[in-house]
């Protein structure tokens, strides 16, 4: 149970929706709990964790893509709410210490250019910077080539380097003439 606030938080991430991410970190921790005999003792618990919540969401993200798209209020208020927690004064315990740091320094600028990334160069640019998995863990939390994990971690920091430098033009906190590499 030490690493459920940690799942709880990547899982906010992933889901952007705190009764899914709680859903999703409670499975997670069942199938931990059920499949507890095939973890290795010696080897990494944090990241055999990573591995099932990984697999989870990507199993879930399928299932509802096979799904017509549904809207509910409770999700368009639970947005909301998410980002207007850094705000509240008695949830600031429960965010991590990237998401306090972030929330002081840029205004949710930098969340908003993680979520806008496709899952498929979200869930390593999490994972790696975030969560500081090396990655070789990642590769085998989301099962793909150590190589795959590189080219899409350079490929998320780049699309968000990109809207970043956006956002800092817009605002004159850099000059138009810079070129954005």
């Amino acid at each position: 149970m030490e690493y459920a606030p940690q799942l709880y938080s990547t899982a906010l991430r992933m889901t952007r929706n705190a009764a899914d991410a709680e859903d999703l970190v409670q499975e997670t921790m069942m199938r931990g709990y059920r499949s507890f005999e095939t973890f290795e003792e010696g080897t990494n618990l944090r990241a055999w964790l990573y591995r099932i919540l990984t697999n989870a969401f990507i199993n879930r993200y399928r299932s509802k893509q096979r799904r017509p798209m549904e809207t509910d209020l409770a999700d368009v208020e639970d947005l909301y709410l998410y980002k207007r927690v850094a705000s509240l004064e008695n949830a600031a315990a429960t965010l991590s210490a990237e998401d306090q740091f972030l929330d002081l320094l840029t205004d949710d600028e930098v969340k908003s250019a993680v979520e806008d990334l496709p899952d498929t160069f979200k869930l390593p640019v999490i994972l790696a910077d975030v969560e500081g998995f090396a990655y070789k863990e990642i590769a085998e939390m989301l099962d793909i080539p150590v190589g795959t994990v590189m080219s899409r971690l350079h490929r998320g920091r780049k699309a968000m380097q990109k809207q970043l430098y956006e956002y800092a033009q817009a605002r004159g906190l850099v000059e138009d003439s810079q070129d954005s590499n």
